[in-house]
């Protein structure tokens, strides 16, 4: 196989599984404190459209990052309120939350379609980017691609080695024995959902801003969904975000290299195929209960009230 396909083949892999490390890192440390957010997929676009609005009309692309930061935060907020003060179902909470991000980034993108930005560029780093295939396979991506796998590496070392770390796995065990010993409960809860929320609204704003520089409406097809799966794929563990997004990214460019290489399969069937290899995955864990229940965490979609 040439070398040169095999480059462009990784490389786009690790494009299209960026956005899903970020959206899924997030919503892990929310979901080990006990709390499900299903609106990833509406706090991304609502990231997408903001960061994407923001570098259009300012020019900077440092704030239309930190837009979508914000923008999928303050989303982020409006569920931790419901769920967390008015105590609200966390799952038809998230529901809507889709709903209403599907609706707001149609609105406020609907002057933007069709309009273009330069896209996130990739780092140059000397003598390193100009190593024979070693050079454009791991020195040649954005920034967004190295901080999304360091944001890994760091989220599963303060879950594991640190005090926050503790705080936030006691709270997603044990929300009623954190609180008798003098715990914030809903204080963290709230710090969780936020973080996950911006990272959320981050991994949006690298598809309007690095994959795709231009805002679609709907441009997320179904990646938080997709990132919310890849949570349970990985039990509740770091390390395996990162398989679970390349492997989705992986299948996700093969559609598109498996139509240039002129593969007699349906374009129906190519363009199924990630959501296909999800499902697949998912029944192939489910299927020993043990696995999943093994991190866990025991309060997870479950409401907590001080009593």
């Amino acid at each position: 196989m040439n070398p040169d396909y095999v480059i462009a083949f990784l490389a786009s892999t690790a494009g299209a599984a960026t956005p899903l490390v970020l959206a899924s890192t997030g919503e892990l440390v929310a979901e080990r404190s006990g709390v499900i957010n299903l609106g990833l997929e509406g706090i991304m676009l609502v990231g997408a459209v903001a960061g994407f609005s923001t570098t259009l009309h300012t020019g900077s692309m440092g704030l239309g990052l930190l837009a979508s930061l914000v923008a999928g935060a303050a989303m982020a907020l409006v569920f931790a309120f419901l769920v967390l003060t008015l105590q609200t179902n966390q799952v038809a909470t998230g529901l809507a939350l889709t709903l209403f991000g599907l609706g707001l980034s149609a609105f406020l993108g609907r002057d933007l379609v069709g309009q273009t930005v330069a896209p996130l560029p990739h780092l140059a780093m000397p003598v390193l980017s100009n190593l024979p295939f070693v050079g454009p396979l791991l020195f040649r991506f954005d920034i967004l691609v190295y901080l999304s796998l360091v944001l890994v590496a760091v989220v599963g070392w303060v879950l594991a080695r640190t005090r926050i770390g503790l705080l936030i796995r006691a709270v997603g065990e044990a929300p009623h024995s954190a609180h008798a010993i003098g715990m914030s409960v809903i204080k963290l809860r709230y710090a969780t959902v936020l973080f996950g929320g911006a990272l959320a609204g981050l991994g949006g704003a690298y598809l309007s801003l690095a994959l795709t520089p231009m805002w679609v409406e709907g441009m997320t097809a179904g990646r938080g969904w997709i990132a919310l799966a890849q949570v349970v794929f990985a039990t509740w563990k770091p390390r395996g975000l990162v398989l679970g997004a390349y492997l989705f990214g992986g299948v996700t460019v093969l559609q598109f290299h498996g139509q240039g290489l002129g593969i007699a399969i349906p374009s129906e069937f190519l363009s199924m195929l990630p959501y296909l290899a999800t499902i697949v995955v998912l029944v192939i864990i489910c299927r020993n209960p043990q696995t999943i229940l093994l991190n866990k965490p025991m309060s997870l979609g479950q409401n907590f009230k001080a009593d």
